[in-house]
């Protein structure tokens, strides 16, 4: 009962953490990213779809707003030491503010259950405690959705 408990309190401020992103972003235009592939070129090519946009939204003096959520074998963009794209991970943290990553707490519960330890994820993402659910919450709040 008690690991019921702390999972529905998780899974509560988890839903509510997503929804305050939703929520709070004043920007003019909000897209949402879903990775959910462990295949380095979706990976880059969903991190090519952040730089675009956010060039393209600047140099028409608006802003953007940018969520990639990483669930299901896409959590691996995210990990530390499994993600083929750690290098552009670090460097979208230090120069695209506009752009956040959210890592789905199922898939890293079921990764830690196959590894026996929880994966390391990136201390720029923000574990959320389910990716699909984040992205509905997302498009309920006028967010655009987008696999690339």
């Amino acid at each position: 009962m008690k690991r019921f408990t702390a999972l529905l309190f998780a899974m509560v401020v988890g839903f509510w953490s997503f929804a305050a992103v939703a929520e709070d972003s004043l920007a003019d235009h909000k897209l949402a990213l879903q990775i959910s592939d462990n295949n380095p070129q979706k990976m880059n090519t969903v991190l090519n779809v952040a730089a675009n946009v956010t060039r393209h939204y600047e140099g028409l003096g608006k802003t953007v707003d940018i969520r990639i959520v990483a669930f299901n074998a896409g959590l691996h963009m995210l990990r530390q030491d499994t993600s083929p794209v750690l290098d552009r991970l670090k460097s979208f943290g230090d120069s695209m503010p506009n752009v956040t990553f959210a890592a789905c707490g199922n898939t890293i519960s079921g990764m830690t259950k196959k590894e026996g330890k929880e994966p390391p994820i990136v201390t720029i993402a923000e574990h959320v405690p389910a990716g699909v659910v984040g992205l509905m919450t997302l498009n309920e709040a006028g967010w655009s959705v987008i696999r690339p």
